[in-house]
């Protein structure tokens, strides 16, 4: 079995961006040598055996983050974690692709590889998989197992059009004997515990209570439910009575998403429903610090903690970004990790005054001291910071 141990080694041996300034390339080496031997050593113990996997930490005071195609990378999960998330999902991973890439002699192609990098420090980690071939998910599962991963997470909630014309996502709320199916595929290939699955109340019609049960009778061991039609897509209001049913019906812990864009919604969400916890999706997306929030909130006889600074939060995600984010410069020669930060950045601002101008400003940012000094000139003249 490949260890945890191998796979940090490898995720943190990738070269530095060679437009860092030489402070900045001396803190990542830092970083570097601090994912730890001891941390990624307890890690590799823990999976040494399917019968040691610890169970995941589930709870109001545990907030997870969601799967999120194309924000939750390697240096995002890192950031949320520092924030307060107690669990992270991996972006959604095509069994299918993993399978077909492991059998061509890979560990399941490259992009697959860059959606499920890790270091010591991403733990808990669920890798959430999408697909609707029992065949494909099982041997998924077994492959990540072989790698050291540990939990698992089905996709039934993508309503976009790419993911359902396959039959995979949402899609499979049109066919629940099938999506029982693959679950139980998965659960096989892997143990009772570890599997879990993210789903809607249904394509059109509700299925969600009949499919909750006959997913916790398949062996899942929590339930993340998006309370809206796959039809809906993310519009309308989401019926969050729907939760407090299947929370009353189920014995299993289920997970709240959607439209908790500020940590009060995910607070009064709990009240409300009664479920056992909160997954964090694009309210994370744009506020990171989302997660110390709510566990303020949840547990007002705490200290408060410090508010975190919007400049200092956007600075670590990309010195996160400049050391863990994997891939070759795209155009013009510019970092993936530079890219990305082009589009993260205005997420983060966009409640703030001068945002579409900043937004205009990152559009041509070709460097990172650029990025530094576009940032410098928003908070310290547009903010009066």
């Amino acid at each position: 079995m490949h260890s945890l141990r191998n796979q940090a080694v490898k995720n943190t041996k990738i070269t530095i961006d060679r437009g860092l300034s030489a402070a900045v390339e001396a803190s990542v080496s830092t970083a570097v040598e601090a994912v730890g031997p001891i941390a990624v050593a307890a890690a590799t113990e823990a999976v040494g055996s399917i019968a040691a996997v610890p169970p995941l930490p589930l709870g109001r005071d545990f907030p997870w983050l969601a799967p999120l195609a194309g924000f939750s990378d390697l240096p995002f999960r890192l950031l949320c974690r520092e924030m307060g998330a107690a669990v992270a999902c991996t972006e959604m991973v095509s069994a299918k692709g993993l399978v077909f890439g492991y059998r061509q002699g890979g560990k399941g192609g490259a992009a697959t590889d860059d959606l499920v990098s890790t270091v010591a420090e991403d733990t808990p980690l669920v890798v959430q998989l999408f697909g609707a071939e029992k065949e494909y998910l099982s041997e998924a599962v077994r492959i990540l197992q072989d790698r050291g991963f540990c939990y698992f997470d089905l996709n039934m909630g993508c309503s976009v059009p790419k993911v359902t014309k396959t039959g995979a996502g949402a899609a499979m709320l049109k066919d629940t004997a099938n999506a029982v199916a693959v679950v139980e595929a998965m659960v096989a290939a892997a143990t009772t515990g570890v599997v879990g699955c993210k789903i809607r109340l249904g394509w059109d019609v509700p299925v969600f209570m009949e499919l909750g049960q006959a997913l916790e009778e398949a062996g899942v061991a929590w339930l993340t439910l998006h309370p809206r039609y796959a039809r809906q897509g993310f519009s309308g209001t989401p019926h969050y009575e729907a939760l407090q049913r299947l929370a009353q019906a189920r014995s299993i812990p289920i997970l709240a998403s959607g439209d908790l864009f500020q940590a009060s919604d995910a607070v009064r969400c709990m009240q409300e429903t009664g479920v056992a916890g909160v997954m964090f999706a694009r309210g994370a997306m744009g506020n990171p610090a989302i997660f110390s929030e709510y566990k303020a909130l949840m547990n007002p006889a705490c200290s408060p903690s410090a508010p975190v600074n919007l400049l200092s939060l956007i600075r670590r995600h990309a010195l996160l970004a400049q050391e863990l984010t994997p891939g070759k410069p795209g155009r013009k020669g510019l970092s993936p990790a530079l890219l990305k930060m082009r589009t993260v950045v205005p997420r983060y601002v966009k409640h703030l005054p001068g945002a579409k101008q900043l937004r205009l400003a990152l559009a041509g940012c070709e460097s990172w001291e650029h990025l530094e000094a576009i940032l410098h000139a928003f908070f310290m003249e547009d903010q009066g910071s």
